[in-house]
């Protein structure tokens, strides 16, 4: 264990390195607001499918859904489709029609773009996204920061007190440096890492069982409803998860940190090779995800926290070198959607807020200034939130991302595919996407019924839909 807690160090610290000279070497590309957020909209293919894909899953992927499928066993598989679905979503009804609008509008930002569409001269709605960007933002990057300290408790042993706050500087440090030049390229990077990281470890644990038809035999063994499609729930109960899992797909229209990467694409070019891209990456990412989890049902029988699975397995499956180099996967899932939030969370500040209403006259130095403040000000801020929150990884990112999802998705949709969208239809979706979110979690439907971002997604399209048709009514007397 000390060999290979010492090597992985030795790795990690590599990886770091690496991490930092990208954002050394971006650096020279954040003069402007547009070069700092968005990389003066230069990326390709690879760069903005891995990077789109890596930012949305992270730990969720990498230690989230192999515990989950660790717990529940096969009739998790309905998450893959889901988010598959929310992947073609995006690129095939999103990405090339918000590129082109952002550009044309020279949005930068999520609420720059609803502010451009509605002309609203109030700022109600971008005051309205920059508040709910921020807040789910803080869960969702505590939650990363939270994975950091359970990967390094089950490696090294280091207690989350100590290792939050190493990660999150790392984070915040190549972050306040490179900007989103740096946050996309690290991304792709690390999106690599990852998905060769599940896949070897998922394979080498197959392997270990003797193949699969010895895999479906042990696992029948120690859990005779393990490999089942229901997974021995109820009709009610499976039914319900199932609805839920697809439901995740639902989210991804309404991510601030996605959305950017389109916005942030080159050319068209880029959106059409982009979406093979990304739907062959998922597909490799969360089968091997799911593969990993069901295996160590008999690899590892009887763990306390499921979510500790994927680095319990690279350290005794895998040669010293090469586990940890896979364990660096876990820290590269999270870092990867760390940055990528920090930088929208820090646009909607700087951006949106400073530059936007508070000082309309600000330069592009101030601006760039301001954001590497912010930057380290919600680094720090949501690493407190981190030390002090024991929820489990992927019950929290589920949360945030619902609130994200729920807010935005139903609102970007109705504006790409409308022309009768109203601004006092586009604060209330938002607000009903948030605010049932908020209370589907709260009161325990999420458990009892279903995951709280299907009925919130919903119910906002439905009041928007609704007051448009109110005003195309009253228009219209």
């Amino acid at each position: 264990m000390t060999e290979f807690s010492g090597t992985t160090a030795f790795v990690f610290f590599i990886y770091v390195l690496i991490m930092l000279a990208i954002g050394w070497r971006s650096s020279r590309g954040t003069q402007t607001s547009e070069g700092f957020f968005l990389a003066d909209r230069s990326f390709k293919a690879w760069v903005t499918a891995i990077g789109s894909t890596a930012s949305s899953e992270s730990a969720w992927a990498v230690l989230g859904t192999v515990g989950m499928a660790y717990k529940d066993g096969f009739s998790v598989f309905w998450f893959l489709p889901g988010c598959l679905l929310g992947y073609a979503l995006n690129w095939f009804c999103i990405a090339e029609r918000l590129r082109k609008i952002s550009r044309e509008s020279n949005a930068i930002t999520l609420p720059d773009y609803f502010q451009s569409y509605f002309q609203d001269s109030t700022h109600t709605l971008r005051i309205l996204s920059a508040v709910i960007i921020f807040s789910c933002m803080m869960a969702y990057i505590a939650a990363q920061l939270t994975a950091i300290g359970k990967t390094f408790d089950a490696v090294f042993g280091v207690p989350h007190i100590l290792s939050i706050p190493v990660g999150g500087a790392i984070v915040i440090g190549y972050t306040m440096t490179g900007g989103f030049r740096a946050v996309a390229w690290t991304d792709f990077v690390q999106g690599l890492i990852m998905a060769c990281g599940l896949v070897l470890l998922s394979l080498v644990a197959l392997n270990a069982l003797g193949g699969f038809s010895s895999m479906v035999q042990k696992v029948n063994v120690v859990d005779p409803v393990a490999l089942t499609w229901m997974g021995g729930k109820s009709v009610s109960a499976f039914f319900g998860m199932v609805i839920g899992l697809l439901g995740i797909g639902l989210g991804y229209p309404g991510q601030p940190h996605v959305l950017n990467r389109y916005m942030a694409a080159k050319d068209s070019r880029t959106i059409r090779l982009g979406v093979w891209i990304a739907l062959g990456w998922g597909l490799t990412m969360y089968s091997s995800a799911i593969l990993l989890g069901i295996c160590g049902k008999v690899l590892f029988p009887g763990l306390e926290d499921p979510e500790h699975l994927f680095p319990l397995a690279a350290q005794s499956l895998l040669p010293t070198v090469l586990g940890a180099i896979v364990l660096t996967g876990v820290l590269a899932a999270i870092m990867s959607t760390v940055s990528a939030q920090i930088i929208v969370a820090t646009s909607t500040m700087a951006h949106d807020v400073y530059s936007k209403i508070l000082n309309r006259e600000a330069d592009a130095r101030s601006i760039v200034f301001i954001s590497r403040a912010t930057v380290l000000v919600l680094g720090v801020g949501s690493c407190l939130v981190a030390l002090g929150e024991t929820h489990v990884i992927f019950w929290f990112v589920l949360f945030a991302w619902s609130g994200l999802g729920a807010s935005f998705g139903p609102l970007m949709l109705w504006t790409l595919y409308s022309k009768k969208v109203t601004r006092k239809g586009a604060i209330a979706g938002m607000l009903t996407g948030f605010s049932v979110t908020v209370l589907w979690k709260i009161t325990g439907l999420s458990e009892s019924v279903i995951y709280e971002l299907p009925p919130a997604f919903f119910l906002s399209a439905l009041v928007i839909w609704f007051f448009n048709r109110s005003e195309v009514s009253v228009d219209q007397a």
